[in-house]
């Protein structure tokens, strides 16, 4: 990782060696800050390009710290959901037992016959 500027409201770092799965993640979590105005990334080419994550905020290194931490929570829990699901069991929380299905109720419509 690189920073390219550093500014008391802007960060502009390089992650190298990543993609848009980790830089898109970031700037969606970041965006969810309310001390963030801006978050955005950019791969100039597709190929050989580096990840460029752009932060405008109160304290944009505290705001990047702030949105890894969630993520790294958010993928903590998943791989927990991910792990219970593999074993048939949960850990930590009990799976909600889904309510009996009720016997539909029939009833039989009678007409007369007219003469």
């Amino acid at each position: 990782m690189k920073i390219i500027t550093d500014k008391k409201n802007e960060l502009e770092i390089e992650i190298t060696g990543e993609t848009h799965t980790l830089c898109n993640t970031l700037r969606k979590t970041l965006m969810e800050d309310k001390d963030v105005e801006a978050a955005a990334y950019v791969i100039e080419h597709p190929i050989i390009g580096e990840p460029k994550l752009y932060i405008k905020a109160k304290n944009p290194k505290k705001s990047l710290k702030k949105a890894a931490e969630t993520l790294k929570s958010r993928c903590e829990e998943f791989k927990e959901l991910i792990e219970s699901d593999a074993d048939g069991k949960t850990k930590g929380k009990k799976k909600a037992k889904k309510p009996a299905k009720k016997a539909a109720k029939t009833t039989k419509k009678t007409t007369k016959k007219k003469k």
